[in-house]
């Protein structure tokens, strides 16, 4: 006695020929469906220019982080010189 049915040999050549379309598939990742799901790498937006205020802004954080428990009129000169440094330094640097 026979189990299988007449489309038991379409079934199986059905699978067989699926399983032979899917080994023909690219899974490198390096197609045209794998470029679309990348996202687009953002272009890091050029450095806004030095100013006076930027400069405070980032000396007076350097010295909360760094020297914090300095009496505020030390903290106040150290600020004020890094803010000259900062500002000499953007008047040397070229223009883009």
């Amino acid at each position: 006695m026979k189990s299988s049915t007449p489309h038991t040999g379409i079934r199986i050549l059905l699978a067989t020929l699926a399983a032979l379309a899917l080994t023909a598939c690219e899974t490198t990742g390096s197609g045209p469906a794998a470029e679309a799901a990348k996202p687009a790498e953002a272009a890091k937006p050029p450095e806004p220019p030095m100013t006076h205020a930027r400069a405070a802004t980032q000396c007076w954080m350097s010295t909360e982080k760094g020297s914090s428990g300095k009496d505020i009129d030390k903290r106040a000169d150290v600020v004020t010189k890094c803010i000259d440094d900062k500002m000499k330094a953007a008047k040397a640097a070229p223009a883009t």
